[in-house]
């Protein structure tokens, strides 16, 4: 945890004094534990929280969470009953879906907190921004903040290339500072303004506004790993590990697991972790990857199965039953990062290796 708070401290360095903190905690806290990742923004000193889907939103608030609670996705308007009954703020997208959002609390009462989305060029969902649409979302902005039952704190765009192009960046952000000015030219102004997420946070102190939106860099990664690490003093919040479920002898000519993709050229010690695809570590891993014992790299040979995957061992005779193997992090002799198991071919991202641990793997939170 102390890992998060370093991180945490570190960003709220790179704002001004003022600038509000969203600590994004989606996809289960990144795939490290929403609830505790949540709990220690919150004693941290957090301003917002964000997520995707009310099912996450819900199960922070019956985690005892009181911090506000932003729900960037889709949320059917048939279920604003409960975004008000667990005071969850909802992003609304189109002047339909606000309609059907003030219609629904009327029925229920009470009053229902919404923050405008804007796509400046996402393409995704919000109020269209481009240079041609701008004068009628203004419009059908201002008609549905004025909606009954709802109340509209705030105002937000998401940008696709802030990790990669400045110059789209900046197009996004001239489209998000327009809108808001239209929109207060007809008389109303939002309390909240914010679009910044990871790589805007990192790259772009213009963008900041009302409050920053960082998710991946929470955890300790870079949205892109062509971004200058000296950007921010980031530390990866997660390490994944597992233990020596059993070392086998195996003699050369064998072959190893499904398929039979990886023969054995001499007689080999293979250590069986009991980790595989099922548990979120890729089948693409298979004789590609390795893990880490005490410094010393043991590929991964054969198929990675969907609960097991074994390792050649031979050259590192301390391993045994129970050893502990490194499959995400550092041991202070090597580093397995996640980064270099997600450029691996097929390449992916880190967002993807760490949202994609399953529940099946315990979290100890140290």
């Amino acid at each position: 945890m102390e890992k998060l708070a370093h991180n945490y401290h570190a960003l709220r360095g790179l704002t001004p004094y003022g600038t509000k903190f969203m600590g994004l905690v989606k996809a289960d806290g990144y795939g490290h534990g929403a609830v505790p990742m949540a709990k220690k923004l919150e004693e941290l000193g957090a301003d917002y929280l964000g997520v995707a889907s009310l099912d996450e939103a819900i199960e922070l608030r019956e985690a005892g969470l009181k911090l506000p609670i932003l729900i960037l996705g889709c949320t059917p308007a048939l279920y604003a009953g409960e975004l008000v009954q667990y005071n969850i703020t909802q992003a609304c997208y189109d002047l339909e879906y606000a309609k059907a959002l003030s219609a629904q609390v009327q029925k229920g009462g009470g009053e229902l907190c919404i923050h405008i989305q804007c796509d400046t060029g996402m393409t995704r969902l919000g109020f269209l921004c481009q240079e041609d649409c701008q004068d009628r979302s203004a419009r059908e902005i201002l008609e549905a903040v004025k909606l009954p039952g709802l109340k509209a704190e705030g105002i937000f765009t998401h940008f696709a290339q802030s990790d990669t192009s400045e110059e789209a960046t900046m197009v996004q952000f001239d489209r998000f500072l327009a809108i808001i000015e239209k929109v207060k030219a007809l008389g109303y102004t939002f309390s909240l303004r914010h679009c910044a997420n990871s790589a805007a946070t990192l790259l772009y102190p213009a963008t900041y506004l009302d409050m920053v939106r960082p998710g991946i860099v929470l955890y300790g990664h870079l949205p892109d790993v062509s971004m200058d690490p000296g950007l921010c003093d980031l530390q990866p919040v997660l390490e994944l590990k597992s233990r020596v479920g059993t070392v086998r002898q195996v003699p050369a000519g064998a072959q190893v697991s499904y398929g039979g993709t990886f023969t054995l050229a001499r007689d080999s010690r293979l250590a069986v972790l009991p980790v595989g695809y099922g548990d979120g570590y890729r089948r693409a891993f298979s004789n590609q990857l390795s893990v880490l014992f005490d410094g010393q790299k043991a590929p991964i040979l054969g198929r990675v199965c969907m609960d097991m995957c074994m390792v050649d061992v031979t050259d590192i005779p301390e391993v045994e039953e129970g050893s502990v193997a490194i499959l995400y992090g550092s041991d202070g002799k090597g580093e397995q990062s996640v980064e270099m198991a997600a450029s691996l071919p097929p390449a992916t991202i880190s967002y993807e290796l760490l949202v994609t641990i399953t529940k099946r793997i315990p979290r100890v939170y140290l």
